[in-house]
């Protein structure tokens, strides 16, 4: 079992860049696809971005892309999102999560993934 912890959320305004980091537990951290979800009051948690278990691959949603970049660095077992040009939309939670399936490709649906962290708080004013 894994354990994740976010940090790095804030109050920014509407152009700001903000960078998340998702500390790890334990010793199998490469083993995980890690992935990134958001969850704005009354919707539903969706799909940020993901990458794979050796960071050569990164999938994200078309909400972000070209904006957010997702990096890992399994030495320190740590993966980040890097939010530059944030628009109010992009308030939310955030949370990682790990996926410990070994599937080949990363999973865009909260149900391929297997553990959560507890989410922070990006709030993005105009």
């Amino acid at each position: 079992q894994v354990q994740l912890v976010e940090s790095g959320g804030g109050l920014v305004q509407a152009g700001d860049s903000l960078k998340l980091s998702c500390a790890a537990s334990g010793r199998t951290f490469n083993t995980y696809a890690m992935g990134w979800f958001r969850q704005a009051p009354g919707k539903e948690r969706e799909f940020v971005g993901g990458i794979s278990r050796s960071g050569g691959s990164t999938l994200y949603a078309n909400s972000v892309k070209g904006r957010f970049t997702i990096a890992r660095d399994n030495a320190k077992n740590t993966v980040y999102l890097q939010m530059n040009s944030l628009k109010p939309g992009d308030t939310a939670v955030y949370y990682c999560a790990a996926d410990r399936s070994l599937r080949g490709s990363v999973g865009s649906t909260t149900s391929a993934y297997d553990y959560w962290g507890q989410g922070t708080q990006v709030t993005v004013s105009s």
